[in-house]
């Protein structure tokens, strides 16, 4: 009997060692203007992850400090967090800002420099952010994105992510971010006819100003897409914190954006 039972641990816990957690968030306006106490909040929020991908990194002073006293306080939390940060995306001042990528060095190893896409600047305001990550001697390569807003039409940037697959047809791609725009959107059926999936359907994942008979959730934004023939999906979710807060008002210190999450294998 007790050589089962250890078997079975054992299983278990090579099965959970075999899966990696991605979480993704727009972490809207992650600068000086968060306390420390609200990177301690988010840093709670995400310790149970393997990998991070974060929106709304602000691009002047303050933002690549935030993102460092994010890494700095996850490193408290019982495991070892590096990161990466992006350059400023390359569009008109007021819209300009960063991306990051945090990681457990436990876990996930990453490979060679990380680099925003230069080859659609001009197309997309603010370029996708690339880099590539190992786990297990297989590697994946995280496409982090923030797309102007639903007024401007998303869509007209987001209809150049079919070539990206075309451009890097050795990489293993996950798009993660804030598209703004809901994945039954047209300009996401290139990328279904290559076999990309999204993780969310019908989900919405920003926040309104005021909950509304309980409806506190306004539009199917943010999400994951990743190619099912290269990649196993385990389960996916969203971290509903503002259930947390008395009022969507306080929520919205943290973020007007709940994460997503996505928990996959790669075959």
């Amino acid at each position: 009997m007790k050589f089962f039972l250890s078997l079975l641990v054992f299983l278990l816990t090579t099965f959970t060692f075999a899966q990696t957690k991605l979480l993704s968030w727009n972490i809207a306006n992650f600068g000086k203007s968060k306390s420390e106490k609200t990177i301690l909040y988010i840093a709670n929020t995400l310790k149970n992850y393997d990998i991070i991908a974060l929106q709304e990194v602000v691009a002047g002073y303050g933002g690549a400090q935030a993102v460092a006293k994010l890494a700095d306080e996850l490193n408290r939390k019982g495991a070892k967090w590096d990161y990466v940060i992006s350059d400023p995306t390359s569009s008109s001042a007021y819209k300009t800002e960063r991306y990051a990528f945090i990681w457990k060095t436990s876990k996930i190893k990453k490979i060679g420099k990380a680099w925003l896409e230069k080859k659609y600047q001009l197309e997309i305001d603010r370029e996708p952010y690339f880099c590539t990550f190992q786990y297990e001697n297989k590697q994946f390569t995280l496409v982090n994105f923030h797309a102007i807003t639903k007024k401007k039409q998303p869509e007209t940037e987001i209809k150049y992510f079919k070539f990206l697959p075309i451009e890097y047809p050795a990489l293993n791609l996950i798009f993660a971010g804030d598209f703004n725009c809901p994945q039954s959107h047209t300009v996401f059926n290139p990328l279904k006819k290559m076999g990309f999936q999204s993780v969310l359907i019908n989900q919405k994942t920003s926040l309104k100003q005021e909950c509304k008979k309980e409806i506190c959730l306004a539009s199917e934004f943010d999400n994951m897409y990743y190619k099912t023939s290269k990649i196993k999906l385990l389960n996916s979710g969203i971290i509903a914190f503002y259930k947390n807060f008395k009022s969507l008002k306080e929520a919205r210190i943290i973020s007007d954006h709940i994460p997503i999450w996505f928990e996959f294998d790669l075959n």
